[in-house]
């Protein structure tokens, strides 16, 4: 009996040891993953920098290599999605070569210019849920900066100032004063083309019409399901980041795409981006 208990008690103590040596090793290999991967748009910034080590640890100013261009160049080779093909690796090299310019380096952080978020969302709209695109940049407020929303794009307000072109467009007649203005009545009826009616160069400002409408309780938010981020911070250059949730180290916020641009190249992307 005391033999049976005996053996009884090694095989449980060996299996314990293998399951404790097992789970060791799967949390081991968890922490080094998530060491790895950028989790956060500010240690982006600070492994694009090289203001961390290997391990997370911010660098102090002083330290010999804290922004040291061979930390840089070293941590920004993995900072690119690394299944996307699209992305040369000649592109890539120009693009690193680029920021760690011994004369004129460049560095990112929150209060950068030219980058900004986009927020896809989802609101409920007259009833039914629809897809509501937020662009979001930081600015200076008092002390201290702040989220704000530059603009949005949202597919009912597209269409909802089309304003009428040529000879199928409506107008008040050049004399309409002489009649005090009384056809205001026929051009500003509702469900009507009261866009028609404005001077040529009118631009409208969705925006209030979205702060609006959420106001009103017309327009109500009901998630976040999906962001990334645009820079047009190095002159020169586009790149945007997406977060990618793998079970490798080549996850987190990463570049997905990078692209050497000009000023008319600048301009077309952010129309593009911005959806207009």
């Amino acid at each position: 009996m005391n033999r049976l208990i005996l053996l009884s008690l090694s095989f449980f103590f060996v299996f314990t040891s293998f399951s404790t040596a097992q789970i060791v090793g799967e949390n081991y290999a968890i922490e080094q993953q998530l060491i790895a991967s950028t989790k956060q748009l500010n240690q982006f910034f600070k492994r694009f920098n090289g203001e961390e080590d290997v391990k997370g640890r911010t660098f102090e100013s002083d330290d010999k290599q804290y922004r040291s261009e061979k930390l840089r160049k070293k941590y920004l080779s993995i900072l690119f999605d690394g299944e996307d093909t699209d992305i040369t690796t000649e592109t890539k090299l120009n693009f690193i070569e680029r920021v760690t310019r011994e004369d004129k380096p460049e560095f990112l952080n929150l209060h950068s210019k030219g980058w900004f978020a986009v927020v896809n969302t989802t609101f409920l709209y007259k009833g039914q849920q629809m897809p509501l695109v937020l662009y979001m940049k930081v600015q200076q407020e008092g002390l201290g900066y702040e989220w704000v929303i530059a603009d949005i794009a949202f597919d009912p307000y597209k269409t909802m100032f089309d304003k009428q072109r040529g000879e199928t467009k409506v107008f008040l007649h050049p004399m309409s004063h002489e009649l005090d203005f009384m056809n205001l009545r026929k051009a500003l009826l509702k469900g009507g083309v009261p866009e028609s009616y404005t001077p040529a160069d009118f631009e409208p400002d969705l925006l209030t019409v979205f702060l609006y409408e959420v106001k009103m309780g017309i327009l109500q938010f009901q998630t976040v399901n999906r962001m990334n981020y645009h820079f047009f911070s190095i002159d020169g250059w586009y790149f945007s980041l997406t977060n990618f949730n793998r079970a490798n180290d080549n996850s987190g916020w990463l570049i997905s795409d990078l692209l050497q641009i000009n000023a008319s190249q600048k301009e077309d992307l952010l129309k593009i981006i911005y959806e207009k």
